[in-house]
């Protein structure tokens, strides 16, 4: 059994995909399996799959579902079943790790908590110029070789050269909260199982916050790691966001939270409703 499971969902993006595989390939910490959550994506992603499996040690499961919209909480509780480690990683991808992420969240993991982390967002441009040479060398993740592909200044930039102490320090005093995000989050299979996952009813637009804040009503509490565990962000067009589903969304979430509702009827378990006449 491997002490970790990571969780990563795609969809159709298999230029994405390979380049957060060639990351998680080189990290330091090698006790993991990754679930690939496929929420209908064409044979190609399959094939690349293969190739990794093939060409890698990467323990890789591949959990597809037919593609009928967006349905992302889905194919994740999908993948949570299919995850034999205790402990779970959820990411994104199109979310390159820095070599130590997996290092950081199995550092800082703790019985009671989920962590909460950020990610780097790169511009499209940079995104396509990424080669497998620049995530093994780390150079992705450097701001002087990211400035040269065009980078701006910004106090975000931080998130990249942060190390040590200067890390802790800014996880102290962001002043964004430890929500559970679902580029960058780890937490306790259990945990996850007792709160029933995600809720499916969910589409985009905050579906990974509302099972973080029906894990706050269970009773965890969270850690920011958002300086320490590194990743950078594949830009890509989102055309599934819609104002309708962004509204459903926290009409749920406002719910979970009023309520303090721990359990979804709507998540791995579904529980049928009996009609009486």
């Amino acid at each position: 059994m491997p002490e970790i499971s990571v969780i990563l969902s795609t969809y159709n993006a298999e230029a994405w995909l390979e380049k957060v595989l060639w990351g998680y390939n080189c990290q330091l910490f090698k006790d993991f399996e990754i679930v690939i959550a496929d929420d209908g994506s064409k044979s190609s992603t399959k094939d690349l799959i293969h190739r990794f499996k093939k060409t890698t040690s990467l323990q890789l499961i591949h959990i597809w579902q037919e593609d009928d919209g967006f349905q992302k909480s889905k194919i994740l509780n999908k993948a949570i079943l299919a995850c034999n480690a205790e402990y779970i990683v959820m990411s994104d991808g199109d979310c390159i790790p820095r070599l130590d992420f997996l290092e950081v969240h199995n550092k800082h993991k703790q019985s009671g908590y989920f962590l909460s982390g950020g990610y780097f967002k790169l511009p499209m441009g940079i995104s396509k110029k990424i080669k497998e040479k620049h995530v093994l060398s780390g150079k992705c993740f450097k701001i002087k070789w990211l400035k040269k592909q065009g980078l701006k200044s910004s106090f975000k930039n931080n998130k990249l050269n942060a190390k040590g102490f200067k890390s802790e320090l800014l996880n102290t005093v962001t002043p964004t909260r430890m929500t559970w995000n679902g580029h960058n989050s780890s937490g306790w299979k259990d945990d996850i199982l007792a709160v029933n996952g995600f809720d499916e009813r969910m589409q985009y637009g905050g579906q990974d916050r509302e099972l973080g804040e029906r894990l706050f009503n269970y009773g965890i509490k969270s850690k920011q790691i958002r300086y320490s565990a590194v990743c950078v962000h594949l830009d890509h067009k989102r055309g599934y966001k819609t104002e309708e589903s962004i509204a459903k969304n926290k009409a749920i979430r406002k719910y979970t939270r009023d309520s303090k509702t721990i359990w979804t009827s709507y998540g791995i378990t579904q529980e049928s409703i009996v009609l009486t006449a």
